[in-house]
């Protein structure tokens, strides 16, 4: 089937048990895909937008309410919707970091952080992970010295990940921020991997800042995504404009410049919206998530040769796994080399693991029922064993 032209169809999400790390948030809901119909349009949620001519003014649909809500449910004063993740720390580094400035990213920090601080002209050093992979408030009070003692200041900010990427790692939010205060230097939070599937109550952390990612994690169409601040941060990120043309002396009302004046200007907001009540009431059940993430690592361990490279036990739905010692033994003799691993996979109705890849890498369980959980943990097991792996 064609959506038009040389475009296919996509039935991913219908056909298979997608366990792609980056997708399984994403989902959208059923409301979400009405939603995405109903206001595909361009400049659709602009119908009945009124002075002062800016999106979280707006009444109907109900997009102001929305910002307030959104910002009460991370624990937050402001919020706004972003074009993604990358553009809430885009937003952030572009009203405090000035050329020259140091900013503490982590060992385990986005690419995108990295270029929203050279973008705006800022000097990145990296907190080291310890032993165990974590970030911690040792190591950061560590980094902030050294960063003072080589730049005869302390660093301008600290992004640090609520949970990374690479490990599905929960970091010490609590004790990182403490150590910052100390400093007075502000904290973001880069929530793309919690906010939207954990609860997460920025004040609470003791964060200046928490950037959420709509098309990761909160069942939003992409680019999608959020950044909420405290009181006392609003103004300054979400300063609005004072240019005037000098031949026309247009001056431009309260459009936020960092903002662009408005961001998600259609589907993609209606979208987030239609998914806002699943996601407030399916972040209430994260136990039930990580216990379907164990049943599966547990699964995948039995496998002899197999490391899991997270927290075990394990904590979070995102889960990395080094199979050189044993899929990966398969696929030095296999015929198809390491695409067998996959294409097992998918005999089984099981999507998700980049073709090719049997070494190093990750999963994501989220969003799965307990009988796909446990199809996902036999497969797995069911492969080895097919291919002369020992199973204990």
């Amino acid at each position: 089937m064609k959506c038009a032209g040389d475009i296919d169809t996509r039935d991913v999400e219908e056909l298979y048990i997608n366990i792609d790390p980056i997708q399984a948030g994403g989902r959208l809901t059923p409301e979400a895909l009405k939603a995405v119909i109903a206001y595909g349009d361009g400049y659709s949620v602009c119908d009945n937008c009124r002075k002062p001519f800016r999106l979280d003014y707006i009444q109907k649909p109900p997009i102001a309410d929305f910002h307030a809500e959104l910002a009460e449910w991370l624990g937050m004063d402001t919020a706004r919707v972003v074009p993604g993740a990358r553009r809430g720390f885009q937003a952030v580094a572009g009203t405090y970091v000035e050329k020259g400035d140091p900013v503490l990213l982590t060992a385990l920090s986005h690419y995108t952080e990295f270029v929203a601080i050279e973008q705006s002209g800022g000097v990145v050093r990296e907190i080291p992970k310890d032993q165990r992979n974590h970030i911690t408030a040792e190591n950061t009070a560590e980094k902030i010295e050294e960063v003072t003692r080589e730049f005869h200041k302390p660093p301008r900010l600290i992004f640090v990940e609520h949970v990374d990427y690479q490990y599905g790692h929960i970091h010490d939010i609590r004790g990182i921020a403490r150590v910052a205060r100390q400093y007075d230097i502000p904290v973001l939070l880069n929530g793309a991997y919690s906010v939207g599937i954990m609860e997460v109550n920025g004040k609470s952390l003791g964060v200046d800042f928490v950037v959420g990612s709509g098309h990761k994690s909160m069942a939003s169409p992409a680019p999608s995504g959020v950044l909420a601040t405290t009181g006392e941060r609003a103004g300054e990120v979400f300063r609005t404009t004072g240019a005037r043309g000098d031949v026309t002396g247009r001056t431009f009302g309260i459009k936020e410049v960092e903002m662009m004046g408005c961001t998600l200007m259609g589907v993609t907001l209606m979208g987030m919206m239609a998914s806002f009540p699943v996601v407030k009431e399916r972040v209430l059940h994260w136990d039930r998530e990580v216990a379907h993430s164990r049943i599966i690592a547990a699964a995948l361990e039995s496998i002899e040769g197999t490391t899991i490279l997270s927290d075990m036990p394990r904590d979070h739905s995102l889960t990395r796994v080094n199979t050189i010692g044993s899929f990966d033994r398969v696929a030095q003799t296999h015929k198809k080399r390491g695409f067998f691993f996959a294409n097992e996979l998918k005999k089984r109705g099981i999507t998700g693991v980049i073709p090719g890849s049997t070494r190093v890498w990750k999963y994501n369980t989220y969003g799965l029922t307990e009988a796909q959980v446990r199809h996902v943990a036999t497969s797995f097991i069911e492969i080895a064993g097919e291919n002369g792996i020992p199973v204990r």
